[in-house]
């Protein structure tokens, strides 16, 4: 029987308090995402042809990753060293402010409004660079150590249900205007910013004899020399790359599918659909057995569903394998974060959540501009095919060549086969339900 985890985690109210906060963020991302794709798409194809409006939806990602690029292994070291909570406050007033230039924009003409968006996206990276180090390094604080998966189980399932939520509230309220979907993630990020300025966390334990260079330094050399870290994070990054359909979903919905912003906030939903049924199946019964093998045939699913998806002009069948597709990259999302969680130790999670959010926003903004460009070139359908077939050949390319993944039959086990640095013993932790990232995404 599936049940959900245990509720008793929120007794602890600074942990509710952030749990709140993170579900709100997530949603505010998904509505505004939903909001800014079809917008730009609308406003491009007024003067451009599919394939030049695709490549500008590209371009939003580009613009999101440039940021986080150059900064978030500086906030992962400042989540280590500063107050993580005044770091999510400050960080999140940002983000409601640039929300607030978004409902502007949607007065102006397109001349205007399509720059506009573009430095609000670049705004955006730039807050994703801080967030997400801060946010993972503060919930573990927040409960106690056994409690910990709970808090993560939790975590995900509310991630899940925001994606689900937030794409479509953000598709119907888009009916009344782009400026109602801004204005309504306006509130829920002011309504955050408030739930974590009210919650009790502890006090951080100071981080001694580092400059902050070194300590990105040895965040950096963690990650490489860890091949199960390296190996987890390096995966993610080359099959979302090139393998991700999210920017491309205004173009299948106006054009192939022909539905509307109510359409599009269904398929943008799908795959946090299919993504929430796995989720409640491993809060039940975790893996714990054939972990690398479980890994790589996930990835492979996932790029068949993409497959399915591009030759798709029907929308529920197009819905079935976005919804596929997401319920293959929760595992995928599972397996690897629960490895690169067992093999971090405390004082290293902040740099190795900057590290790993780098990877993780090159598949998803830079995967969004690799997109866009390849429509450009191969036209959306022929983009995502090209993902798919690379999604499939790195499943394969991964089990031939990197057998500490296709061969890891257990968490702990795989992770005591990863050459740790001498300097920094991982602590033991058991295999815990991971968050989904697009959760980092997501993450305050």
């Amino acid at each position: 029987m599936i049940s959900l985890p245990s509720t008793a985690v929120f007794r602890h109210r600074s942990y509710l308090h952030y749990w709140v906060m993170r579900q709100l963020i997530s949603s505010s991302r998904q509505m505004t995402a939903v909001a800014i794709g079809w917008q730009i798409y609308d406003l491009a194809r007024a003067t451009r042809s599919i394939e030049e409006s695709s490549l500008l939806l590209g371009f939003v990602g580009l613009a999101q990753f440039l940021p986080v690029l150059f900064l978030s292994l500086v906030g992962g070291q400042a989540a280590d060293r500063l107050d993580r909570k005044m770091i999510l406050i400050v960080s999140n007033a940002v983000r409601a402010l640039a929300t607030l230039a978004l409902i502007g924009a949607s007065t102006l003409s397109s001349a205007v409004a399509i720059p506009s968006i573009f430095v609000v996206a670049t705004i955006f990276g730039a807050v994703n660079a801080f967030t997400p180090a801060a946010s993972n390094s503060l919930y573990p604080t927040l409960v106690p150590k056994t409690e910990l998966p709970q808090a993560i189980a939790w975590n995900s399932l509310g991630f899940n249900a925001a994606a689900i939520v937030g794409p479509a509230l953000g598709g119907v309220l888009y009916i009344r205007g782009p400026f109602v979907v801004y204005g309504a993630a306006v509130i829920m990020i002011v309504i955050s910013i408030i739930a974590i300025a009210t919650a009790q966390t502890p006090k951080q334990a100071p981080v001694r004899n580092a400059r902050g260079i070194a300590m990105v330094i040895e965040g950096l050399r963690y990650v490489r020399d860890n091949r199960i870290v390296f190996g987890a994070i390096s995966l993610d990054l080359i099959v979302v790359l090139f393998g991700g359909a999210t920017a491309l979903l205004p173009v299948f919905a106006r054009d192939i599918l022909h539905t509307g912003a109510d359409g599009l906030g269904l398929l943008r939903a799908a795959p946090a659909i299919g993504a929430a049924v796995v989720a409640f199946l491993l809060a039940a019964r975790p893996l714990s057995r054939r972990v690398g093998p479980t890994l790589l045939i996930a990835v492979a699913t996932y790029g068949v569903a993409m497959l399915v998806f591009a030759w798709s002009a029907i929308f529920w069948l197009s819905l079935l394998a976005l919804a596929i597709s997401g319920a293959a990259d929760m595992i995928s999302v599972y397996v690897r974060q629960s490895l690169v969680t067992i093999a971090t130790p405390d004082g290293m999670r902040g740099r190795v959540s900057s590290v790993a959010f780098i990877f993780i926003s090159a598949s998803n903004e830079l995967g969004e501009f690799e997109s866009g460009l390849a429509a450009r070139f191969l036209g959306p359908v022929g983009a995502v095919i090209l993902g798919g077939v690379m999604a499939v050949a790195t499943a394969g390319a991964y089990w031939r060549f990197f057998p500490v993944l296709s061969r890891a039959d257990s968490f702990e086990g795989a992770a005591a086969q990863a050459a740790l640095p001498a300097t920094s013993a991982p602590g033991r932790l058991e295999p815990q339900f991971a968050e989904t990232q697009k959760q980092a995404g997501g993450n305050g």
